[in-house]
């Protein structure tokens, strides 16, 4: 090992940027060379994407630029993407050159999860990035303006959500406050406008309180949605979707939310994984290298009840702290510290001032669930920003 140690963090989403905010916080000058490799140069708020990409937030407040958030002489920062982990090496590869370490932080992030159906990576499209939204909130409002072109094209005013998760919810509690607007921005009859939800599990919202899950249907179901729950998507088309029951669903839009797998390059380097994600020991070390930190949609962490625990920015988040202490601990010959996820709470929009969740012990419904659900993405600002970010970012 060189006489500094060298740690990389590759990836800036939750856990990768609140690692290096808390090694920038815990380290002394020259204890430690850290570098944070992004493919861009922002950090983007994964749990705020629904919005910009229904149209009904700007995706310039989902994203912050890096350099606002570390400090330069103590985190190098490296704008590249990265092609190769080679753990025996100990280097990583990169699009423009090659890094050498001695403890890395795996925080890349994770892919579409499409369980094998055909045709969902061609032709359906995935709320992954600023630029997949951007993407998005175009194709949408690019089908109202089709259909006035098209009159008999009601496939264009048909919009299909795969997967009834926190992200397919909460896009569609968006995407449903903004579709009144673009038909009158557009002249469209709202009634011919129509949004399918498909969720092959039970229910949805899999894993939440059922009389949540029964009120967020309810107030959905009154924005015009229509559920069908407990039914697969068998094949994604151009024209649309079929269903695991025989019925064609045709629909200029698709858009896939129906879960997240690990990342491929963590197979490429011969890690163990489950669905492209490494089961991390307590310390969130990959098993058989000590050295390697694996965060976020890359780790698989059980509950007690051994109950792999759902990749969120929550856990991320204390991942990251974990992460941090374990990193200075390593390089100071000082006692590592176990992972142990403490549930903070779960709180899922459902449109403008409408909202649910579980805080505590405590069920919140309806505009008080609203409000916790700003308080909690004003709270992340202020872990990696301070007042500053809150007072630019935070949606009062």
């Amino acid at each position: 090992m060189s006489r500094i140690p060298r740690i990389v963090i590759l990836g800036a989403g939750y856990g990768g940027i609140v690692t290096a905010i808390r090694l920038q916080k815990e380290l002394n000058y020259n204890e430690a060379d850290v570098t944070l490799v992004n493919k861009h140069d922002y950090h983007y708020i994964t749990t705020h994407l629904h919005m910009p990409a229904a149209g009904t937030d700007n995706p310039e407040n989902a994203r912050v630029n890096i350099l606002k958030l570390i400090d330069e002489f103590k985190i190098d920062f490296v704008k590249s993407t990265v092609v190769q982990i080679r753990p025996q090496e100990k280097k990583v590869i990169l699009e423009e050159g090659t890094l050498s370490y001695d403890y890395l932080v795996v925080g890349l992030g994770g892919e579409p999860e499409t369980f094998g159906i055909p045709g969902l990576k061609e032709y359906a499209l995935s709320i992954r990035s600023i630029n997949s939204v951007r993407f998005i909130r175009e194709h949408i409002e690019y089908q109202f303006a089709r259909f006035k072109r098209e009159p008999n094209r009601l496939d264009y005013l048909t919009f299909i959500v795969g997967g009834a998760g926190f992200t397919g919810i909460e896009f569609i509690g968006e995407i449903t406050d903004r579709i009144p607007k673009l038909c009158k921005e557009y002249d469209v009859d709202p009634s011919l406008v129509k949004v399918y939800n498909v969720e092959a599990a039970p229910t949805a919202l899999p894993g939440f309180d059922p009389e949540l899950v029964e009120y967020a249907m309810n107030v959905l179901q009154n924005k015009g949605v229509t559920f069908k729950i407990a039914t697969a998507i068998k094949e994604c088309t151009p024209d649309g979707v079929i269903l695991a029951t025989g019925e064609e669903i045709k629909a200029a839009t698709v858009v896939w939310t129906g879960g997240i797998r690990g990342n491929h390059m963590l197979d490429d380097a011969g890690f163990e994984t489950m669905r492209g994600r490494i089961k991390v020991d307590e310390n969130l070390r990959a098993p058989g290298h000590d050295n390697v930190y694996v965060l976020g949609d890359c780790s698989l962490v059980f509950s007690p009840e051994g109950r792999p625990y759902p990749p969120t920015a929550q856990i991320s988040i204390q991942q990251a702290d974990i992460c941090a202490h374990n990193l200075v601990a390593s390089i100071r010959g000082e006692q590592l510290k176990s992972f142990t996820y403490e549930s903070k709470g779960t709180v899922a929009s459902l449109g403008r001032g409408e909202a649910i969740g579980i805080v505590g012990s405590r069920k919140v419904k309806g505009g008080m669930a609203a409000i916790m659900k700003k308080v909690i993405d004003m709270r992340y600002l202020y872990i990696i920003g301070g007042i500053p970010l809150v007072l630019k970012k935070g949606r009062f």
